[in-house]
């Protein structure tokens, strides 16, 4: 049993709130600093791991001296920072039978604010995307985090003229098991951008691996793709069983043969994060500005390495969004420094006898 949930001060949570909803990059350290000492206070699975470990959080003076904490607390204990009432619980999947991690948000808006603001500083505004997704394992569920997230992104691509707004544009939604139904909707789309002096939206398509592999290897014509340079096509991992494991390499070789487009973006996200990176291309992802990825010695968990290191390391991830929860995860994925690149990292796979989960991606 957890001990009793501390109540934190509410003006004080708020404070924390709005320097992570306005935060800039030269404040990342002296915020997440903040966070950090707000949840060692008020967290009592974080304050009692800091306490076995004999950390005082006064004297912690850099964010690569804070404890992450281990990501299986997830599935053991709930993770929250003083007493909020609970909105909405995320899920991560697993195998019957199976421990689940659970991540209780007491903040959708947060959430919703802090994810729109990712893609969009990225990809540009949702209002001028069309956003499909198939992500069939994730529709069976009522509790993901990806369908919550994907949700939200398809109502901000609503026409501001239109008067429903919350049903996203007319092109917009998801598909589950329905391919055919996807190759149609995107033939309508490219046959708008072939026309001249049109103004055309981008085009998401976002899918879990396995099943735009699946509709990739399934015999559809699909070359009209190569044709719609406004298209952009993301996966966002796993195979769910569904699929002999493969390297992301090989994957995005794969889709970006059958498909025809130049190359697969990705997404890096999981049900304990409330934050995403993504990559344009090449499995290289760009950090988010409420995100911080550190690596860790594989046989050291306390051991953070220089942002210098060439080799693999363990993720550790700063997640500022997660104010309610815990900022400090010590993730399961391994990782690596992309080469001269300050704020650029790439996933390369999981730790052995980890079980593979939700978003994240392909074991090596």
């Amino acid at each position: 049993m957890n001990k009793p949930t501390l109540s934190a001060p509410a003006e004080l949570r708020e404070q924390l709130r709005q320097q992570i909803i306005q935060l800039k990059p030269g404040n990342f350290e002296s915020t997440a600093l903040a966070v950090f000492r707000y949840q060692a206070t008020y967290n009592p699975v974080y304050r009692m791991y800091l306490q076995y470990l004999n950390v005082r959080a006064d004297e912690i003076q850099s964010s690569d001296r804070i404890p992450f904490l281990p990501i299986r607390f997830f599935k053991q204990h709930a993770i929250l920072t003083g007493d909020p009432a609970i909105q909405v619980t995320f899920e991560s999947s697993g195998t019957t039978g199976a421990l689940t991690s659970r991540h209780y948000v007491a903040d959708p808006a947060l959430y919703d604010t802090v994810s729109q603001r990712i893609f969009e500083q990225l990809y540009g505004p949702l209002n001028q995307f069309h956003v499909l997704a198939l992500l069939p394992s994730y529709l069976e569920r009522n509790n993901s985090s990806l369908v919550y997230m994907v949700q939200r992104f398809i109502e901000k691509t609503g026409d501001s003229a239109a008067s429903d707004l919350a049903s996203g544009s007319s092109y917009s939604g998801f598909f589950l098991n329905n391919v055919d139904d996807l190759t149609a909707r995107l033939k309508e789309l490219a046959a708008q951008s072939a026309e001249k002096g049109a103004i055309q939206r981008k085009v998401l398509l976002i899918g879990v691996t396995f099943a735009l592999l699946d509709w990739a290897e399934s015999g559809a014509d699909l070359s009209f793709l190569g044709g719609m340079p406004n298209l952009v096509v993301m996966e966002t991992g796993g195979m769910k069983g569904r699929r002999h494991e493969l390297l992301r390499e090989e994957v995005h070789e794969i889709l970006t043969s059958r498909l025809g487009v130049p190359a697969i973006h990705s997404e890096y996200g999981m049900t304990e994060l409330l934050s995403q990176a993504y990559s344009t291309g090449g499995g290289v992802f760009r950090m988010a500005p409420t995100l911080r990825i550190l690596l860790r010695d594989v046989n050291d968990p306390f051991h953070i390495y220089p942002a210098t290191y060439r080799r693999a390391g363990g993720i550790n991830v700063i997640d500022l969004a997660n104010l309610d929860s815990c900022s400090f995860i010590e993730t399961q994925d391994l990782g690596q420094y992309h080469d001269g690149i300050n704020d650029a990292f790439q996933v390369i796979g999981r730790f052995d006898n980890s079980d593979i989960r939700g978003c994240n991606l392909m074991v090596v």
